[in-house]
């Protein structure tokens, strides 16, 4: 790569456009086995196929089932742990719970249990008794975040397919609409507005570009920010966790016509849902100086980056102009900056224009079903 191209996603590995054909793929040979959960009196919501939570109903509930991993942000926290002595794993748990929980939530799902998977390249990993103690202590008050119990999980060694010294770090969990009029589906209408919540960073998603950048920075992770704050550190913020405000807007009784957990794919995920609208931006949040570091030392530019990292906003909800206020105070209250972004029109075809950025991306850059 030349010292002056801007970087790209699929230029240190992460190619959306090879991954997302296996995700389709995968998705239609599972429709097929759907039929075998009837006889236990369960079936499939055939409309969660393809999105943040997979769904099955009973006469008076919704199940809900999300498998998700951390990424590669660990990895960050390894090299955070050999410079500094801070092992950082009780953020890297609330990055992998917040992984699970703010998918499951999207269909309105409030998680009930949570699973941990952490797989090692050997077993020798479990003798840092601190960093055992960060990560257990991390999961356990995530998942007090998250309104859920912690129901077990799984700590393969898996020599020969983890590198040694390393984790893969993941997880699943089970989730209930109770009553089944909580359930939220893509109920979009004209003129909604789009209310987007703050992000406390860079989230658990653009890592492995984040990772590149440092191995380019005369002091890597140690670099400082224009806030004082060293580089790996920034990257290390854990994700917010928005269980409660989604829980917070059901209970309040507000018609959430449909939500985005920003995640993989960045600003595109905006237009998920299936149906041809136009998500048009008016207002972006304030610049966090991670996401400014991240585009001077890429370089990389909006297009790139809106469409891979949060910048920002780590979490969307579709409600009516006059929910806007109720969505905001609910979110206040739990602490979370929010603000009125832009608003939903009908449109032949789906995409995003972020106006401030003079950014469009169409339907056909998110191939997720």
């Amino acid at each position: 790569m030349c010292e002056n191209e801007d970087m790209t996603y699929a230029g240190v590995g992460v190619n959306y456009d090879a991954m997302d054909p296996f995700k389709r793929d995968a998705q239609r040979a599972a429709r097929e086995t759907a039929g075998n959960i009837n006889r236990l009196g369960f079936s499939e919501v055939g409309m969660s196929r393809g999105e943040s939570a997979y769904l099955l109903e009973r006469p008076d509930h919704y199940l809900a089932h999300v498998e998700e991993g951390l990424g590669t942000k660990n990895l960050v926290a390894d090299a955070m742990y050999r410079l500094t002595g801070k092992s950082y794993y009780d953020q890297i748990a609330q990055d992998a719970v917040a992984m699970i929980a703010n998918d499951m939530i999207t269909l309105g799902a409030l998680p009930l249990s949570m699973a941990m998977h952490l797989a090692v390249g050997d077993s020798d990993w479990f003798d840092d008794k601190k960093r055992c103690h960060d990560l257990i202590e991390g999961w356990k008050k995530a998942c007090m975040l998250a309104r859920c119990a912690w129901g077990g999980g799984e700590t393969p060694t898996l020599k020969g397919v983890v590198v040694p010294g390393t984790i893969v770090l993941s997880g699943s969990a089970m989730g209930v609409v109770q009553p089944k009029g909580r359930l939220i589906t893509a109920n979009i209408q004209h003129d909604d507005a789009i209310v987007l919540i703050e992000s406390s960073g860079i989230h658990a998603n653009g890592l492995t570009m984040a990772r590149k950048i440092a191995d380019n920075l005369p002091n890597g992770y140690l670099t400082k920010l224009t806030d004082g704050r060293a580089y790996g550190e920034t990257l290390l913020d854990p994700t917010h966790i928005y269980v409660a405000l989604i829980e917070g807007c059901l209970d309040y009784g507000i018609d959430i016509h449909y939500t985005a957990n920003i995640t993989g794919h960045g600003w595109r995920k905006l237009m998920r849902a299936t149906q041809p609208f136009a998500y048009i931006i008016e207002r972006l949040p304030i610049q966090l100086p991670i996401f400014g570091f991240l585009q001077e030392h890429g370089p990389i530019d909006d297009m790139e980056a809106y469409g891979n990292f949060n910048m920002g906003a780590g979490f969307a909800l579709y409600v009516s102009e006059a929910d806007v206020e109720k969505v905001q105070g609910i979110a206040r209250s739990l602490g979370l900056n929010s603000f009125y972004a832009g608003h939903i029109e009908k449109c032949e075809t789906k995409k995003v224009i972020i106006k401030p950025k003079n950014i469009e991306y169409l339907g056909s850059t998110l191939g997720v079903r």
